[in-house]
């Protein structure tokens, strides 16, 4: 697997000699600068891929094309959004990128509830809590009939987080979950949020469905036109929020998804996180049946709780076979063979933790610290290099 890095452009406080350094060789990036739904003009993809290439490594994987909200409920300007992402696909091509990650997440992008929660190494991890979120859904937010999305025993407990929450870790709470992270593409406030939850809602999982099927019906061929591979990101969490549908978030998911428009260019990010934070995925299962289709890897792993709630915890420590999976995805590289250098896969370790001196330094973006995934990189390195000399 070809080893990449997500960098968030010339003002990513990581820097692209850091990439070298940290012994990646490809890059993942997006024009962050360029508002969601408009076109990417050509000449901005080739002069953030020269910038990359002078450092020495390769533009990669795309992360992302952000999807419009229009463009998810089929509403508004949901046709000049379509016929712009059309724009942009053709312009990636033409500059020499292959591949495409994005996602058709409702209203919130990648969703935690504490991008600080400290380990008992005293490092800082991302984490989703159900009975912090359930308290801000219910008794901060007040969304209409959202008591009706939660058992009893987690309201209550909600209730009791809430009283005792102050104004201004009622603030972090709203902050953290909705006012976006890095790589997201929207920011709300407590007003449009309820707004777009709303018209989610109202649209439903096979409404939603439909709509992505309908969008990758027109984005796809334009996609094989232009050589790019399109992979979509799972949910994540991969449940749902808010009440919000959610479309890609289990193998089947996945299967409805490659059957409605059967093409390589149609194919998936396995985030081993987000798919992972499931207990009823099997993510080395899912490298069998689905790997043809696999354009692009993140390697992460978590904790998981009995509530729904988890944590971001060391790379090889956690509830997903990170060893297994890796294996898995390298036997999916030998079936592909080495003729062409787009049958590698590209991996990113994916988030890592806050550590050492980067803790409480202004600047460093939640899951995307130096250290942390550097840490990450090393481990995960040494899995592929353990696992390829074992077989050789």
């Amino acid at each position: 697997m070809q080893q990449t890095w997500r960098w968030f452009g010339p003002d990513d406080p990581v820097t692209l000699q850091n990439i070298v350094q940290a012994g990646a060789s490809g890059v993942v990036s997006s024009l962050h600068q360029i508002a969601t739904g408009d076109s990417w003009k050509l000449e901005d993809i080739v002069e953030r891929k020269a910038m990359i290439e002078a450092a020495g490594l390769e533009w990669t994987v795309v992360e992302s094309i952000p999807v419009h909200n229009d463009i998810k409920t089929r509403s508004g300007n949901y046709q000049t959004y379509i016929d712009n992402y059309k724009i942009s696909l053709r312009n990636t091509g033409a500059a020499g990128i292959s591949v495409v990650c994005y996602n058709f997440m409702p209203v919130v992008d990648w969703t935690r509830t504490n991008l600080k929660y400290e380990l008992p190494n005293a490092s800082q991890a991302l984490r989703f809590e159900m009975t912090d979120f359930a308290a801000y859904d219910v008794y901060l937010l007040q969304r209409e009939n959202a008591a009706a999305d939660y058992d009893p025993e987690i309201l209550e407990q909600a209730k009791q987080r809430f009283d005792a929450m102050n104004q201004e870790e009622q603030a972090e709470l709203e902050n953290n979950i909705i006012a976006g992270l890095p790589g997201g593409q929207d920011s709300h406030n407590r007003d449009s949020i309820r707004s777009a939850i709303a018209q989610f809602i109202d649209l439903g999982t096979e409404g939603m469905r439909q709509n992505l099927f309908a969008f990758l019906a027109e984005i796809i061929p334009v996609a094989e036109d232009a050589g790019v591979r399109m992979c979509i990101h799972p949910d994540d969490p991969p449940f749902s929020l808010f009440g919000l549908p959610r479309v890609v978030s289990t193998a089947v998911d996945a299967r409805a998804l490659l059957a409605a428009v059967p093409s390589p260019s149609n194919g998936l990010t396995l985030c081993a996180g987000s798919f992972g934070a499931r207990a009823d995925n099997d993510l080395v299962a899912m490298v069998k049946e689905f790997g043809s289709h696999i354009h692009f890897v993140h390697l992460r792993n978590i904790r998981r709780e009995d509530d729904g709630s988890f944590y971001e915890s060391e790379h090889l420590d956690g509830d997903n076979d990170i060893v297994g999976l890796v294996a898995a995805l390298l036997d999916e590289e030998a079936r592909r063979g080495t003729a062409d250098r787009r049958d590698q896969i590209p991996m990113r370790p994916d988030h890592g933790h806050t550590l050492g001196s980067e803790i409480g330094m202004t600047g460093v973006n939640p899951g995307y610290s130096f250290a942390g995934r550097l840490k990450g990189l090393a481990e995960l390195r040494g899995v592929m290099h353990a696992v390829e000399r074992m077989r050789s």
